[in-house]
């Protein structure tokens, strides 16, 4: 019943002062009159004659935040602006090398064999430090052996390919690392020398035309960090 009368109360003092039957739509909890409606109270909220807002019966301090214009009302803040990502510095990527060594076969073997000369050795020790600081993991050699075109397809291929072998177990045996170092063997299959010893009809001097021919190649392929200065 005392509700009742409160009801009855705010109503005949809404229609006091002239609010509509809709005056209750903005808020709830506030008295609302749209004639009242200004950028100062956009809500419409009833005043009285010292510019307290008229409260309902469903007035809470809650409620109260949100109403512009009258006490309690909290103004909303804006969203923080989010900070944009800093893309991280992209790393260099590490530019690729390759090298490539040829050593001909009379500086490593005798003619026809796949013993390493001291000759050869002494070659071989001064591009060592080429190949035994190979990065594992992107690092390698490859030492591939030639012949000439003397003898059978067959055992020129093996020839290469002990010679290549008998180069690859040097390295090794001074420090390079054995898993980044491979033999292969080309034969006779790549000539250098091409068709200019063809009218040559003397061996001993067929065996001196194809010299270029009888080499041991070794290609060396890694990387180096590129390192960026500020």
């Amino acid at each position: 019943m005392q509700s009742l009368k409160k009801s009855l109360l705010q109503f005949a003092i809404a229609g006091a002062l002239g609010v509509s039957a809709t005056a209750f739509a903005a808020t709830d909890a506030y008295v609302t009159n749209g004639t009242n409606v200004n950028p100062a109270n956009p809500e419409g909220v009833v005043k009285n004659g010292i510019g307290e807002c008229w409260q309902t019966g469903s007035w809470s301090a809650d409620k109260a935040k949100t109403i512009k214009g009258c006490p309690g009302y909290v103004e909303p803040t804006a969203p923080a602006t989010p900070t944009p990502a800093v893309a991280p510095t992209p790393v260099p990527a590490p530019v690729a090398s390759t090298k490539k060594f040829t050593l001909q076969a009379e500086v490593l073997f005798d003619f026809n064999k796949a013993v390493l000369k001291p000759s050869g050795k002494d070659a071989l020790d001064q591009l060592y430090n080429e190949v035994v600081n190979l990065d594992p993991k992107d690092g390698g050699a490859v030492v591939v052996g030639h012949t000439d075109r003397l003898g059978s397809e067959k055992y020129n291929l093996e020839l290469g390919y002990r010679r290549a072998k008998a180069v690859q177990d040097y390295l090794i045996a001074k420090g390079a690392p054995a898993d980044r170092i491979t033999a292969e063997s080309r034969g006779e299959g790549e000539p250098v020398t091409g068709d200019t010893c063809n009218a040559i009809k003397s061996r001993a001097k067929l065996v001196e035309c194809l010299t270029p021919d009888r080499r041991v190649e070794i290609e060396v392929r890694g990387s180096r960090e590129v390192i960026e200065t500020k």
